[in-house]
């Protein structure tokens, strides 16, 4: 791959993360609507959550055909075909939701989630096009994006709501279908070099040897635990705040707040990786989650809700993007592609299985079963984090 300038990056990653901020707006106002719609749709309430699993579902299968195609033909193409994706599965749901069929609805949220994979790789196109002292930025400022989502996706739910009633929801996924075809136009303006005919060819060491490190396990873990968490929490809260009788605004301002949690962080979390490490910020992460499950079994109330969704969101922010600048030091030019998307099926099928028991927790054993339940998957990727700490510290000072 051709170097950029340093100007060239920084511009390229601003494109990036305004293409991530739209994108992202996208995915939140499914992920905000997906329980909801569906507990009006389904016959059987405990899959109200079904579609936003669909949603992380279709994710979780085209990771590695999106970084395998990026591979093929550039990061930009791409991009674009990711927003094709996304427009189709977002006028599909708005079908379901016009007719009232619930797995039609589901079918448009699964294809929908495909086009994620594509999102998720921004933060790689970043780090690929930076300079390797920029990297840990690079991923922080495209993350930074999101944060735009946090307010757009929600806002657009609540204004949207109602607009074309009897159909409730129906504007709302007219206007996700809308957000990509902006962003179609905004990827023409951005520059990521193609990947060369020697690095094509080359293959790099077999996947086995890479997995078998102790630095990809850890970011793995990092990214499916602490994405997988925030995903079952963040699935089950509307519907909680709903069965506690807390109005729907509430539950999109809950909502709103933690997606807020999830990217404003970005505009420091890359300085704080270059100066403390990676593996440091993982362990933050997993604590904050620690205090956010405590504060969800504190109580119910509107406040209850909207402090552990904050927590939640800065604690997957530090493990999600921690995750992410680990990764990047254990793959050499020619493996990042095999590498990203071995990593990002990890994740997003871990983050299937979260949103698919989501619902059913919630339906069988209540809102405090939820937020237990996931508390020794933090634990698991905080002291992997810390082990990991530990031994890399006593192999510069040894004993």
């Amino acid at each position: 791959m051709t170097a950029l300038s340093p100007a060239a990056a920084r511009r390229n990653v601003l494109i990036l993360s305004l293409c991530m901020a739209l994108s992202n707006s996208a995915v939140t106002l499914q992920v905000t609507l997906g329980g909801l719609v569906g507990h009006i749709l389904a016959d059987d309430k405990a899959l109200a959550t079904l579609p936003v699993t669909f949603v992380v579902g279709g994710t979780a299968l085209a990771t590695i055909p999106a970084s395998m195609l990026m591979r093929r033909f550039g990061r930009k193409l791409g991009f674009m075909l990711g927003c094709c994706i996304a427009i189709a599965g977002s006028l599909i749901a708005a079908r379901g939701v016009y007719i009232g069929h619930f797995w039609l609805f589901c079918l448009g949220a699964f294809i929908f989630g495909g086009s994620s994979a594509f999102v998720q790789l921004y933060r790689f196109a970043a780090a690929d096009i930076a300079p390797a002292d920029m990297k840990s930025r690079a991923i922080s400022w495209v993350m930074v994006g999101g944060l735009v989502s946090a307010f757009l996706g929600p806002e657009i739910a609540k204004h949207t709501r109602e607009l074309l009633t009897p159909q409730l929801f129906l504007a709302s996924y007219l206007v996700a279908a809308a957000l990509p075809v902006l962003v179609l136009a905004i990827l023409t303006a951005v520059t990521i070099p193609r990947p060369t005919v020697s690095e094509l060819k080359e293959q790099g060491r077999p996947l086995v040897e890479i997995i078998r490190q102790p630095g990809f396990v850890v970011a793995a873990l990092a990214g499916m635990f602490g994405y997988g968490v925030m995903n079952l929490l963040m699935t089950a809260t509307p519907l909680a705040m709903q069965i506690c009788e807390h109005p729907f605004a509430a539950a999109a301002t809950v909502i709103q707040w933690h997606v807020f949690g999830m990217y404003f962080p970005s505009f420091f979390t890359g300085n704080l990786i270059a100066r403390f490490g990676a593996l440091r910020i993982i362990i933050l992460g997993a604590l904050l989650n620690v205090v956010c499950i405590t504060v969800a079994l504190s109580g119910v109330e509107v406040l209850n809700f909207q402090v552990a969704l904050l927590l939640l969101g800065v604690g997957w922010n530090f493990m999600y993007i921690g995750g992410t600048a680990l990764l990047t030091e254990v793959y050499q030019p020619a493996e990042r592609n095999k590498t990203q998307a071995l990593n990002d099926f990890l994740v997003f099928g871990t983050v299937a299985l979260a949103s698919l028991g989501s619902g059913k927790m919630l339906y069988h054993w209540g809102w405090d079963f939820v937020p237990l339940s996931a508390l020794p998957f933090v634990l698991i990727a905080g002291l992997a984090a810390l082990w990991l700490f530990l031994q890399r510290r006593r192999v510069i000072s040894p004993a």
